[in-house]
């Protein structure tokens, strides 16, 4: 068998082994929810698909000047702009409404995602963390046809109110005969933590951090939660909801008393310093796996994470497995197959 061949079985055999394996979490970048151009777009384009929908020329206009002038994408370009007080900035809700606006009647195929959702639920483990970086509503979605218990920090139903406590609670039924009944997990929940915010999520100066339907337009005043800066991604005194939100992700990477043993991250492609940080803490453990799952990652990011001893990394072009190079992968990177298999 050709050499390219044994790289490549023991790779899928690697990559199997620690799917099946315990206490892993995932993390969803916009690579997942592409879907091969049927989803939500890529952070590369956003900003082609959003600028017509600015209408402040003078300020359209120095968005676009920093990302002429080098910005890496339209997350970086805010953060340039942003005057570092504690309000965001005009730029940034311009932004922000006219993402909202693309998102809002999309109605991408939830197949992938819901195969996702049926697949993870069925894992042994408690309950089963998946960190997105993604605005979009797929895995909502996928849940709710699925009829999956998926928790996401909001309780209620028109106007839900965020409280970080649902994460914590415990769900249990009653078996056997009611006066020797038994107490037993009752499923095993999803807890989806969206990291920069949402669709549907808002601020509102009477009720605090709500959400709304996806497709419905928050209440006069709100603000709306997405695209953060990232000087306060990272920080552990902002207000919620980011704050529980990045407080559970450090957790389970490195800070809780039983951390995870494996990170799966797909469509993700490591150009947020703010996450790579928080990752890069969990390597340093020696029970700790890091899985990369890319259409590509950019040269940097390859050799951050392919000499890793620790790590997969699965890419079109080139795979790396445990610091050994070898030829990409036909489709082993794409969400739409790993969510079959997770």
């Amino acid at each position: 068998m050709p050499p390219d061949a044994d790289f490549t079985r023991a790779l899928e055999r690697q990559v199997a082994q620690q799917f099946g394996s315990q206490r892993v979490g995932y993390l969803l970048g916009a690579g997942s929810s592409y879907l091969n151009g049927r989803g939500y777009p890529l952070a590369d384009r956003l900003w082609d698909l959003l600028k017509s929908r600015i209408p402040d020329a003078a300020k359209r206009a120095e968005i676009q000047a920093k990302l002429d002038g080098g910005a890496r994408g339209l997350e970086q370009a805010l953060d340039l702009l942003d005057d570092g007080g504690a309000d965001d900035t005009p730029y940034r809700h311009l932004v922000i409404t006219a993402l909202a606006e693309l998102f809002m009647p999309m109605t991408p195929p939830l197949d992938a995602h819901r195969d996702f959702v049926r697949r993870i639920a069925q894992r042994a483990d408690p309950c089963i963390p998946v960190f997105s970086l993604n605005y979009d509503p797929l895995l909502e979605r996928a849940a709710e046809r699925e009829r999956a218990r998926l928790i996401d920090g909001f309780l209620g139903h028109e106007h839900a109110f965020f409280n970080a406590a649902v994460f914590s609670e415990t769900f249990l039924v009653n078996r056997g005969p009611r006066a020797k009944a038994t107490m037993f997990p009752a499923g095993r929940p999803i807890h989806l933590y969206k990291l920069h915010g949402s669709l549907g999520w808002y601020d509102s100066p009477t009720n605090g951090v709500c959400r709304c339907g996806f497709s419905q337009s928050p209440p006069a005043g709100a603000l709306r939660l997405m695209v953060p800066p990232q000087r306060r991604k990272a920080s552990d005194v902002v207000k919620p909801p980011y704050s529980p939100l990045w407080t559970a992700f450090r957790g389970a990477m490195s800070q809780d008393a039983r951390p995870l043993n494996r990170l799966v991250t797909v469509g993700y492609g490591f150009r947020d310093e703010h996450v790579n940080d928080v990752i890069d803490s969990a390597l340093v453990r020696s029970d700790f796996t890091l899985l990369i799952f890319a259409k590509d990652l950019h040269d940097s990011a390859w050799a951050r994470w392919s000499t890793r001893k620790n790590a997969v990394v699965v890419t079109e072009a080139r795979c790396a497995l445990k610091g050994q190079t070898g030829p990409g992968h036909a489709d082993l990177w794409s969400f739409e197959r790993l969510a079959r298999e997770v």
